[in-house]
C-alpha cells in the first residue's frame, strides 16, 4: 500500500514557532510574569560611580532606614564565595569590595518590599573612594601596561615574516571595531524561592542554567544538587545572557535563603547596559603581501581587544576572532596574535559570533584594501584567495576545510542578483558626480561551528511517551526566541512519526537534564537535536522488541507510519500501539546524549580540529550616501544561505534575515560611547541606536541553498544558523566604503572604523577629499 499520508510539522516543512501566538498576543510568560508569592521581596543594585578606585569608606545608614529596606548586602555576606568568575581566574567578585574597577560596578544590593523602594535606597549610599588611573580602551591598556585577562593566543601556519619581507607588494592598516550591546528585549531578571534544608529555585533569563546552578551553589557555599534552576524562555539573549546572569541569580539566592523569602532582581535598562557585558571592541593592526593577481602570499594580525575588568569569556572570544580572520580565504603564510587587554570598563562577554565577526571584518577590509590597490573589483580578488578543495585549503589553525561551497554559491548568488550589471551602473552614476554617491559590495562567510571548548559539545535530553500516546519533551537547551524548541519537537515527531501537537515541551530545567552547555555557538539544534532523538530511539528500540515478542513478527516487519505503527498485517493508531506496550509493562521514559564527534584543540601548539564543520554564506548590498551629511539608505540586499538540509525553512529565514540586520546594526549605528570618567554613556535605547524597520533594506531578497547537504551526520543534515549570517552584514558596510571611495575616483580604500555612524562616513568623505585619508 502506497502511503500518501504525512504527519503535521515534520522536519523540512516550514511551521510557525511554538510560541508565536503567545508571543504576539502577550500571553508568553517569562521570569518577570511568574505569580509572586506574598511576602516577595525585590532586590536592587548599588552601583560606582567611578571607573577606577579604592573604596576607602561605606556609610549606608541612609540606605538601611529607607522606607521599606529589609536588607543590604555586601561582599562579606555572601556565605560561601564572593565569586561568578566563569573561569578559573576567580576574577569577578559578586560584590566588590576594597576596589572597584569599573563604572557601573555592583558594590551592594539592597532588598525591599518593593522594587521602587530598594532603587530609591540604593540611591541613598554615601561611598567615598580614593580614585587610581583608569584605561577604557585596548590601545591605552597597553600604554599604561595594562596586564592581559587571560593568556593571549597565537595562530601559525608557514613563515608571514619572510614572505611580507619578499612581497611583490605589500599593505599595512589599522582598523577600529567597535562593540555592540545586546539590547535583549527582556533585561536580565533573577527570581529565587528558598526551600527547606539548603535547597533553593532558581527562575532565571539565562541562556546557562547549569551555570548559574554552579555560581549560586558556589556562592552559597552548597553542593550543586541543592540549586534548581527552571528556564521557560528567555526574550533574547545573542550570549548576553550566558554569563552575566550569574550576579543577579547568586544575590537573589543568597537574600532569598538568608531572610528565608522569595526575592526577584530586575534592573532598569540603564543600569543593565552600565554594568553588563558588550561585543569586544577591537583595534586591530594588519600587514599583508600579495602578487599582481591580488592572491595572498602573507598575512599577519595584531588582535588588541577592550575585555573589561575580568576575564569572563574573554579567553574564547578572542581566540575565535583569530579563527575567523582567514574567513573564506586561504593564507599559505600567516601570524595571528591576541591581545585580550584588561581595561577598566564592565567586563565583555558573548554575543552572537562570539569573536567572529570581528575577525571576519578584517579579512574583507584586506580584500578591500587589495581591490583598490590594484584598481580591481573586490569580488575579484576575493575569489582569486577562496579555499580550494583538495588544495589550499588548510587553515591558520591546521584544520583542513574539507567541504568548502563557497565559490559555487558566490557564483549563484553573482548571478541571481545580477551583481556585475549593477555594479556597473553605480560606477556610471557615481561618475556623474552630485551630492548621492552609490556603493555595492558582495561579501562571502565561511563560519566554523562548534564550541572550542570541546567539553561543551554535549547535549542531553528527557522524553517520556504516555500511555494515552502523548509524549512529553524536555532538552537542555533553552528557547530564546530562535526557534529550537519548536526544531526539537519536529525532530522528535519526525522519529515517532506522530503529529508535531502530540510533542509537548516543558521548561529547561537542571532538575531533569544535568550538566547542560549554554544555549551558544549556534550548536543549540545540533545538540540538543541529536541528544532528543537518541532518546526516541531508544523509547522505539523497546516498543519494536515488544511488538516482536507480542505478535510474533520480525523487527523488519514493524513500521512507524504517519500516526500509526504498522506490525506485521495489522495496524494500530499510535495511541493504541502505545497502550497496549503501557499494559506489557513496557519502559516508555528515556535519556537522549549526544556529543560531537572528531573534534579537537590544543591551544598551546594553536593547532586541532575545533571545528565539526562550516556553514557558509553571501550577501550583496548596494547603498546610497549623502555626501554631505554622511546620512545613508541600504537600497537593496541579496543574501544566499547555506543551512545544509533545513529543519524548518521558515525560522532559518527569520534567523537569516535578523541576523543580518543586526550584523548590519553593529557596523552603522550601533556606537557604545564611553566619557573620560569612564561612564557610559549610550546606556539607553535613547542614545543607543539599534536599526529600526525603516533601516531594513527598501529591496530584501533571502534565499536558502536548496542544493546543500551537510557532509557530517549532523541531525537530517541541517547546518547551524544562529551565528554565520550575522557577518553578511559586512556587505553593507563595504558598500559605504564604496560610496565613500567615488569621492576621489576609488584611488585608494577609505580608512572607514566602525561603526560607520553618518559622523563617521562624512569624516571619510572629508578626509578623502581633502587627500588626508
Amino acid at each position: 500500500m502506497k502511503d500518501t499520508v504525512s504527519i503535521h510539522g515534520s522536519t523540512g516543512t516550514d511551521l510557525h514557532h511554538e510560541s508565536a501566538v503567545k508571543h504576539v498576543t502577550g500571553r508568553a510568560g517569562y521570569t518577570d510574569d511568574i505569580p509572586e508569592p506574598i511576602g516577595t521581596l525585590h532586590g536592587y543594585l548599588g552601583i560606582s560611580d567611578v571607573a577606577h578606585a579604592r573604596i576607602t569608606a561605606i556609610d549606608l545608614d541612609d540606605v538601611r532606614s529607607a522606607p521599606g529596606v529589609v536588607d543590604v548586602l555586601l561582599a562579606d555576606d555572601m556565605p560561601g564565595s564572593n565569586d561568578v568568575s566563569p573561569t578559573h581566574l576567580h576574577d569577578e567578585p559578586v560584590l566588590a569590595k576594597d576596589r572597584v574597577e569599573f563604572w557601573g560596578q555592583a558594590i551592594f544590593c539592597v532588598i525591599a518590599t518593593s522594587r521602587d523602594a530598594a532603587r530609591r535606597a540604593a540611591e541613598l549610599a554615601r561611598i567615598s573612594y580614593e580614585e587610581l588611573p583608569h584605561a577604557l580602551d585596548p590601545v591605552a591598556a597597553i600604554e599604561a601596561d595594562y596586564p592581559h585577562v587571560t593568556a593571549p593566543l597565537q595562530l601559525k601556519n608557514g613563515d608571514a615574516e619572510a614572505a611580507l619581507a619578499g612581497a611583490e607588494h605589500r599593505i599595512t592598516g589599522r582598523m577600529t571595531v567597535g562593540g555592540q550591546d545586546h539590547l535583549y528585549l527582556e533585561g536580565h531578571i533573577a527570581f529565587a524561592m528558598p526551600g527547606e534544608d539548603e535547597d533553593v529555585i532558581i527562575y532565571s533569563s539565562t541562556q546557562n542554567p547549569t551555570e548559574v546552578q554552579h555560581m549560586v551553589a558556589h556562592v552559597l557555599g552548597v553542593q550543586s544538587n541543592a540549586v534548581v534552576v527552571n528556564v521557560r524562555r528567555c526574550g533574547g539573549g545573542f550570549g548576553g545572557k550566558e554569563t552575566q546572569m550569574n550576579q543577579f541569580a547568586a544575590l537573589a539566592a543568597v537574600a532569598a535563603k538568608k531572610l528565608n523569602r522569595a526575592v526577584k532582581i530586575r534592573p532598569d535598562r540603564d543600569d543593565d547596559m552600565s554594568s553588563t557585558g558588550k561585543r569586544h571592541d577591537f583595534v586591530v593592526d594588519y600587514d599583508v603581501s600579495f602578487d599582481g593577481n591580488g592572491v595572498i602570499q602573507g598575512m599577519q594580525g595584531n588582535f588588541m581587544a577592550r575585555c573589561g575588568y575580568s576575564s569572563d569569556l574573554s579567553g574564547p572570544v578572542t581566540d575565535r576572532a583569530l579563527f575567523h580572520a582567514d574567513n573564506a580565504y586561504y593564507y599559505p603564510n600567516v601570524l595571528l596574535r591576541s591581545r585580550p587587554m584588561k581595561t577598566n570598563t564592565v567586563s565583555n562577554t558573548a554575543f552572537r559570533g562570539f569573536g567572529g565577526p570581528q575577525g571576519v571584518i578584517i579579512a574583507e577590509r584586506i580584500m578591500e584594501e587589495i581591490g583598490y590597490f590594484l584598481g580591481k573589483d573586490s569580488l575579484e580578488i576575493r575569489k582569486a584567495n577562496f579555499y580550494g578543495k583538495t588544495d589550499r585549503n588548510v587553515t591558520p589553525y591546521h584544520q583542513t576545510v574539507g567541504d568548502c561551497i563557497i565559490s559555487e554559491l558566490v557564483q549563484e548568488l553573482e548571478g541571481s542578483s545580477d551583481y556585475a550589471t549593477r555594479r556597473q551602473s553605480v560606477l556610471d552614476y557615481n561618475a556623474r558626480g552630485g551630492i548621492i554617491r552609490k556603493g555595492i559590495a558582495l561579501t562571502p562567510v565561511k563560519f566554523g561551528i562548534s564550541f572550542t571548548a570541546t567539553w561543551y559539545n554535549q547535549a542531553g535530553a528527557l522524553i517520556h511517551v504516555y500511555s494515552d500516546g502523548s509524549i512529553h519533551l524536555n532538552h537542555g537547551g533553552i528557547e530564546m526566541g530562535q526557534g529550537l524548541n519548536t526544531k526539537v519537537s519536529q525532530v522528535v515527531a519526525d522519529a515517532f512519526q506522530v503529529d508535531v501537537g502530540t510533542i509537548k515541551i516543558t521548561q529547561t530545567t537542571t532538575e531533569k537534564v544535568p550538566n547542560t552547555s549554554a544555549t551558544a555557538a549556534s550548536s543549540g539544534a545540533d545538540l540538543n537535536g541529536m541528544a532528543a532523538l537518541n532518546a526516541a530511539e531508544t523509547i522505539k528500540e523497546r516498543l519494536v522488541q515488544f511488538a516482536v515478542e507480542e505478535w510474533g513478527v520480525t523487527a523488519g516487519e514493524v513500521a512507524f507510519l504517519p500516526n500509526t505503527v504498522q506490525v506485521g498485517s495489522e495496524q494500530f493508531t499510535f495511541a493504541e500501539f502505545v497502550n497496549k506496550a503501557y499494559f506489557a509493562r513496557v519502559q516508555m521514559s528515556a535519556t537522549g546524549f549526544y556529543k560531537t564527534p572528531e573534534i579537537h584543540w590544543d591551544r598551546d601548539t594553536g593547532t586541532g580540529h575545533p571545528f565539526y564543520y562550516y556553514a557558509y554564506g553571501a550577501a550583496v548590498s548596494e547603498v546610497s550616501v549623502d555626501t554631505l551629511t554622511g546620512e545613508n539608505q541600504v537600497e537593496r540586499t541579496d543574501i544566499l544561505h547555506d543551512v545544509g538540509r533545513s529543519l524548518n525553512p521558515a525560522l532559518d529565514l527569520g534567523q537569516v534575515e535578523g541576523a543580518f540586520i543586526q550584523g548590519m546594526g553593529w557596523l552603522t549605528t550601533e556606537e557604545l560611547w564611553w566619557d573620560d570618567r569612564g561612564q557610559l554613556r549610550t546606556h539607553a535605547p535613547s542614545t543607543y541606536k539599534i536599526p529600526l524597520a525603516s533601516d531594513r533594506p527598501r529591496e530584501f531578497n533571502v534565499r536558502l541553498v536548496d542544493w546543500s547537504e551537510n557532509h557530517k551526520p549532523t541531525i537530517k543534515r541541517s547546518k547551524a544558523v544562529g551565528e554565520p549570517p550575522f557577518m553578511l552584514g559586512i556587505s553593507v558596510f563595504e558598500a559605504l566604503s564604496m560610496a565613500v571611495a567615488s569621492v576621489a575616483d576609488y584611488r585608494e580604500c577609505p580608512r572607514l572604523d566602525a561603526p560607520a555612524t553618518p559622523e563617521r562616513v562624512l569624516m571619510a568623505v572629508e578626509r578623502l577629499r581633502e587627500g588626508t585619508a
